[in-house]
């Protein structure tokens, strides 16, 4: 019987120590990961309205190891050099990934949340953060320095006219949300002329050329009739598209009642905010009844509200009272304040 014990004895020290090896092997293969190696195609982007659509920069990697198989997190960290990092932008690539390609429109739009100067070039500071779990520490790549200069993407032509004075100064604009020269906006013409010219002074003009063309040697181009005109502006074949584009208030609630089928209509139109927003927005004052949206002053075309911001076929009902209302027609929402 001793001889049996002994043997269950050694049995149960031989498993203990075996288990003991068996977890110092798995620590001792959870070590300290060894850094990735990162490079980059270009050392200097300076970025124009041409380069939008193509590659302009690549970042390339050596994978970070960490002592075992397991995904790797890796992090490209972008900062304005001697800010040694504290507040970079961060894009996470794909899993396994070993490049990073970057199109013109989004390496700018990158290089502008850095708040880099669209004037001059800036050292811009690129490295990778890799991890594979919170319990053991990052590891950092190599830095490299390229320099960057962005360009602002929004831009903006301005539309003086007998709508409001011929005063370049205070005319209204239209926007080109990529700075790819192709202009749009809503201004609210009386029905007299108007010229384009890009920036908020005389020296450049451009006028009506025939044809839909527009040149700095044309004449006043006429808005057509009265009313909101969506003018689209193309700069780089000089063109110029008018139509009626607004959208208006309409119901009960308005103090004028529910418009007819067909004829005409006091409608309250709404001012389109040339922000890029897409925003549509009027304070009114309303009286107990209920509201829509109609495009054009037609049924063609008419949204109401579900009373929760979000554009349905229902009449959207209304107390008395002063109202900022906001239609945001590319994000199907709308938003009535009270003032």
């Amino acid at each position: 019987m001793k001889k049996i014990f002994k043997h269950l004895a050694i049995l149960a020290l031989t498993a203990v120590t075996f288990t003991a090896c068996e977890k110092d092997e798995v620590k001792s293969t959870v070590s300290a990961g060894t850094a990735a190696t990162l490079s980059a195609s270009a050392d200097n982007v300076v970025m124009d309205k041409t380069l939008l659509d193509k590659d302009v920069i690549t970042f390339s990697l050596q994978p970070a190891t960490f002592g075992y198989d397991a995904a790797v997190d890796n992090i490209l960290q972008l900062s304005p050099k001697g800010q040694n990092f504290e507040n970079p932008k961060e894009v996470i690539l794909d899993a396994n990934a070993t490049q990073k390609t970057y199109k013109g429109l989004d390496f700018n739009n990158l290089l502008l949340a850095l708040n880099l100067s669209t004037a001059t070039s800036t050292d811009v500071e690129v490295r990778l953060k890799s991890s594979v779990s919170s319990k053991i520490d990052a590891v950092y790549s190599n830095v490299i320095t390229i320099k960057a200069k962005p360009f602002p993407l929004t831009a903006w032509v301005y539309v003086p006219g007998a709508y409001q004075g011929w005063d370049p100064t205070t005319a209204d604009s239209l926007i080109s949300a990529t700075g790819n020269g192709v202009y749009v906006g809503v201004i609210p013409f009386d029905g007299g002329n108007f010229k384009i010219t890009p920036q908020k002074k005389w020296d450049v003009a451009y006028g009506d050329a025939g044809g839909g063309k527009i040149s700095t040697s044309g004449g006043d181009i006429s808005s057509g009739s009265a009313g909101a005109k969506e003018v689209t502006v193309d700069l780089n074949n000089n063109t110029i598209a008018i139509k009626p584009l607004v959208w208006s208030i309409v119901g009960d609630g308005t103090q004028v009642g529910w418009p007819p089928a067909s004829g005409p209509y006091d409608e309250q139109d709404m001012k389109f905010i040339n922000d890029g927003k897409g925003l549509w927005k009027k304070t009114i004052t309303l009286v107990n009844g209920a509201i829509k949206f109609r495009k054009n002053h037609d049924w063609g075309t008419n949204f109401g509200g579900d009373g929760n911001g979000n554009l349905t076929g229902d009449n959207i009902p209304v107390t008395a009272g002063t109202y900022t209302i906001t239609l945001d027609i590319p994000n199907n929402k709308y938003s009535i304040v009270k003032n």
